[in-house]
């Protein structure tokens, strides 16, 4: 991976980013955008869409930008903070954690907390934390005080730092799917520099963790002739994984293609003939209900999108500690851009 994508992908994940208050991270989207784009924008939803200009297709390459997090529900008379989640949290996971909310007048640090395990009953003691029983504490010593610092509504995340765990892997907060967008975008920089025919638009869609807002109102805003949806999905290399239901998934194992619902069985094939032929490792995802990701909008908009779904595989998700591998990332570009430009000045996906 080059410096400068790197440096790019990790702003990325520095950034707070949490459903529906996504736009610390979408600004550093669309100002990278801005360096090879021929034109960059964003709508009324908070959709970050940088577009390559052709006269072939018109290719949609989305991935979201919004992360799980915590929204600040009650701010108690003593100063601590209460909270709700922003997407699908293991509760258990929150306790101890730091947390970085996202004031108006600037991040404010704080600690979730509950009682220490030696003053819990030894029945309370084996039960798993969840989130009503959970506290932030932000140092205020009155609920004047905390209310001075925040507000009700407030978003935050989990604050990490990004870890080099080695062998190219990385371990961070809010991977999904900022990761996602970062290859969108990564594609489009790619394809600048070899300009294919196609038509090429890629989105930094808002709330799939929540909604599905941004790529319901996008796909129909842009009516794309074909879409590549980007997210990340469970590896299965690690121990107690379940290969038998979830198929064999490996961090450095390639990009990973859906293949069922929501998925256009040609685009599937163009991908999976394109990785063959250059070589690119690969993995396959049954899809058998949904994909649980963007592609579950995009697909059925206006008159219908033929839609292909690109994942990378992730440990840990929807922790503050996901695990990927860079080299996956290069690889899904590599693919994604092999597949535009194959595409030609026309393109027809008809399930005939």
């Amino acid at each position: 991976m080059k410096d400068q994508s790197k440096q790019f992908l990790f702003d990325l994940l520095l950034s707070a980013s949490p459903s529906a208050f996504e736009e610390p991270a979408a600004r550093i989207w669309r100002k990278e955008a801005e360096a090879f784009a021929d034109e960059v924008t964003v709508d009324n939803n908070g959709n970050s869409v940088a577009h390559l200009r052709g006269d072939g297709p018109k290719v949609v390459i989305e991935g979201h930008i919004d992360e799980i997090g915590l929204l600040i529900s009650y701010i108690d008379d003593d100063g601590y903070v209460w909270f709700n989640p922003i997407g699908g949290w293991d509760d258990q996971i929150l306790t101890g954690q730091r947390v970085r909310i996202m004031a108006a007048n600037g991040p404010v640090p704080g600690v979730i907390g509950r009682r220490p395990a030696h003053l819990l009953s030894a029945e309370d003691r084996g039960k798993a934390s969840k989130i009503k029983e959970l506290w932030i504490d932000i140092g205020a010593t009155s609920g004047e005080q905390a209310r001075e610092r925040v507000a009700i509504g407030d978003p935050m995340v989990i604050e990490q730092p990004i870890v080099d765990l080695g062998n190219n892997r990385i371990a961070a907060r809010g991977v999904d799917n900022r990761m996602g967008a970062w290859i969108a975008l990564e594609t489009l920089r790619t394809l600048s520099g070899n300009r294919a025919a196609a038509d090429v638009y890629a989105v930094a869609a808002v709330q799939e963790e929540i909604t599905f807002l941004g790529a319901r109102t996008s796909a129909f805003s842009l009516d794309p002739d074909v879409a590549v949806v980007l997210d990340v999905t469970h590896a299965t290399d690690h121990p107690d994984a379940d290969r038998r239901g979830q198929g064999d998934v490996r961090i450095g194992g390639g990009p990973v293609l859906s293949r069922g619902a929501a998925v256009n069985p040609r685009v599937f094939q163009k991908f999976a003939e394109l990785a063959r032929a250059h070589e690119i490792p690969f993995a396959v995802e049954a899809s058998g209900r949904s994909t649980g990701t963007d592609a579950d909008a995009i697909a059925p908009a206006r008159g219908g999108v033929p839609t292909a779904v690109v994942s990378v595989a992730n440990r840990y998700m929807h922790s503050p500690n996901e695990v990927i591998s860079l080299d996956d990332l290069d690889a899904a570009v590599r693919l994604i851009a092999l597949f535009v430009a194959d595409l030609g000045a026309s393109a027809d996906f008809t399930r005939r």
